[in-house]
């Protein structure tokens, strides 16, 4: 377990969240050797091409925007042949299909996921091929990746996970609906007690029917297991020891907190009320209809608007925290790449990440999305970060934070997930005392924990 994480390198706060390729260039050699006994001399050896074992998570344009990718490796590496597999959901990572493929020895040579903390318990369990000799061969520095990245990238100092880019939560709210509630669009909610005050002036009641709700904690970026957590202050794990650490007050505080939209509004009716609610890439999500005036999303959200809901005015804000809890915070959103053990073609595999991390492969990306690089040098090739965009500004602030980071880095990442939106939902739904549900998932996750050592 990681000792903590590290905060944005200072660069950042100069306009540094753009991406570079890594110092060796693209057009060296990567990987070597198979997975038992690859070694730095046969890393950099003679590329002689081949075949790449590819799983993706994504479909529709992201999709399309990575098979451009494979055929830009294509063009500029003849020698290689791509073999793609679309594996929904997370690469395989979080419904057993990737563990079974590693299990019976035929796994994929190279996958890519947004689920970062499920990859680390893979790599702490030894389901992933160490990286450091492949990246030594590349002359690759730490110096070249923004500091908060490297706990991630690291389990017991060797590097299994090799990040893509990332993605940050933000506060979204409606500017005309402010107004019209007599809110200050130019001073949007910064505490926890500031969001709630918003969140009742913002909706609209009639009786037993909910026509618009200020705020629903738990719908959009707040239906993951650890942001608000984090927003709370809560570490998930003792620092010192990689000990789980769910019983603590951060957390109780986080569900009685959400407890009390559920018992002011019906629970039952807010269920209701959500269950005709789209996605986030749909005409139908809430925020688009005017159904919330106020959610957490990510930085690509303000996409998603401008293709759904072109002329809704809304801006941006960092989420809002308690007293004891993080300022200006987020958990980082992860895209990361891994070379599971037993791969037949880890040096290709490696020869494709460093290729798909690249500035002029990764900028269109980059600029749609307003997602943030791993690296530390500038690129011409990213242009969003030039503009005045309002939405980036809070982006940089954001991720420049601190207080931002990745949560749960443990072996019992997965586990501790779904544990802890079951016991949100048991709050939620049927009123329990967080306090005391906290305490028995802390027990049952330690010994699942102590279970992998």
């Amino acid at each position: 377990m990681k000792k903590g994480w590290t905060a944005l390198v200072g660069m950042m706060l100069s306009l540094t969240l753009v991406i570079t390729a890594c110092s060796s260039g693209s057009d060296q050699s990567a990987g070597g050797g198979n997975s038992e006994n690859a070694s730095a001399d046969a890393v950099a050896a003679e590329d002689q091409g081949g075949e790449i074992n590819y799983w993706y998570p994504w479909g529709g344009d992201s999709e399309k925007w990575d098979k451009w990718r494979m055929e830009e490796f294509g063009k500029k590496n003849p020698g290689y042949k791509i073999n793609a597999t679309y594996v929904p959901p997370d690469g395989g990572l979080t419904n057993g299909k990737l563990v079974s493929a590693i299990s019976g020895k035929n796994p994929p040579d190279v996958v890519i996921s947004s689920e970062y903390a499920s990859a680390y318990s893979l790599a702490a369990q030894g389901a992933l091929e160490p990286l450091d000799e492949y990246l030594a061969a590349l002359d690759f520095q730490e110096s070249d990746v923004l500091s908060s990245f490297l706990p991630l990238m690291k389990y017991k100092d060797t590097t299994y996970l090799y990040p893509q880019d990332s993605n940050v939560n933000l506060l979204y709210y409606n500017v005309k609906m402010f107004e019209e509630a007599g809110l200050d669009p130019d001073n949007p909610p910064k505490t926890i007690e500031e969001l709630d005050a918003a969140a009742e002036k913002l909706a609209k009641v009639n009786g037993s029917s909910i026509d618009r709700l200020g705020f629903i904690p738990w719908i959009d970026a707040g239906d993951d297991a650890f942001l608000w957590g984090w927003i709370f202050g809560a570490n998930f794990i003792d620092e010192a020891t990689g000990a789980v650490k769910l019983n603590d007050d951060s957390l109780a505080n986080l569900y009685n907190w959400m407890n009390k939209y559920a018992r002011k509004y019906n629970p039952e009716k807010i269920k209701s009320f959500t269950s005709g609610f789209g996605g986030a890439f749909s005409p139908d999500h809430p925020f688009f209809t005017g159904k919330v005036a106020m959610t957490v999303n990510g930085n690509w959200f303000a996409n998603a608007l401008k293709i759904y809901a072109p002329d809704l005015e809304y801006r941006v804000a960092a989420i809002p925290f308690p007293v004891g809890g993080r300022e200006k915070a987020t958990t980082f959103g992860t895209n990361v790449f891994m070379i599971p053990k037993g791969a037949k073609n880890p040096r290709n595999a490696m020869k494709f990440i460093m290729f798909a991390g690249q500035p002029e492969i990764l900028a269109d990306n980059i600029n749609t999305w307003r997602s943030i690089s791993i690296y530390t040098k500038p690129s011409d090739a990213i242009k969003w970060n030039k503009e005045n965009d309002p939405v980036y500004k809070v982006v940089r602030e954001v991720a420049a934070s601190p207080n931002s980071g990745h949560p749960a880095l443990t072996p019992v990442a997965k586990e501790m997930s779904n544990e802890l939106k079951l016991l949100r939902d048991n709050v939620i739904y049927n009123n329990k005392d967080p306090k005391l549900l906290l305490e028995d998932a802390e027990k049952k996750l330690q010994t699942a924990l102590d279970k992998k050592k």
